[in-house]
């Protein structure tokens, strides 16, 4: 149980790749939205998750996170249950500073958007900011992966 800290931006363009130092396929999708309440399933590789998420805060960086590893034919049941549209995307992770940027490359129904994460010890924490980042989009809720599942990036 934590609270997690992050920011997110748009990516302009693919020059982040030269720097990926991980790649990870994911396939998720969610047994409820409600915006106090998120729980999400996800695949990464070979890995499941299951994943409960509090309500954001006023600056739409914080908010509680719960997570637990399930075996991976539980995750593949359990996504069968799930609400909507399931989110598909590459994650390619990239060291800045002493943080990770983790970078999504949607496909599926979300093909075309490329957001960019990265995760905070405080809200005050800087970071420096590669020529790929773009817009800010932090506290946007069309970006939350919760929302691409109901409203995918093609639809918009």
């Amino acid at each position: 149980m934590s609270i997690e800290i992050e920011r997110k931006f748009l990516v302009k363009n693919n020059s982040f790749l030269a720097d990926s130092f991980q790649k990870k396929y994911i396939k998720q999708g969610f047994l409820n939205t409600d915006k106090h309440r998120i729980v999400r399933i996800r695949i990464s590789d070979d890995t499941g998750y299951i994943t409960i998420k509090g309500i954001t805060n006023e600056t739409g960086m914080s908010r509680f996170e719960w997570e637990k590893q399930i075996p991976i034919d539980e995750a593949n049941q359990l996504l069968t249950l799930c609400e909507d549209t399931p989110i598909e995307k590459h994650r390619y992770l990239l060291k800045n500073d002493s943080f990770v940027f983790e970078i999504d490359v949607f496909a599926g129904a979300n093909l075309g958007l490329i957001i960019a994460e990265i995760e905070l010890s405080s809200e005050k924490d800087d970071f420096s900011r590669p020529k790929w980042l773009g817009k800010e989009v932090t506290g946007e809720t069309k970006y939350y992966n919760s929302i691409l599942s109901k409203t995918p990036y093609n639809k918009w």
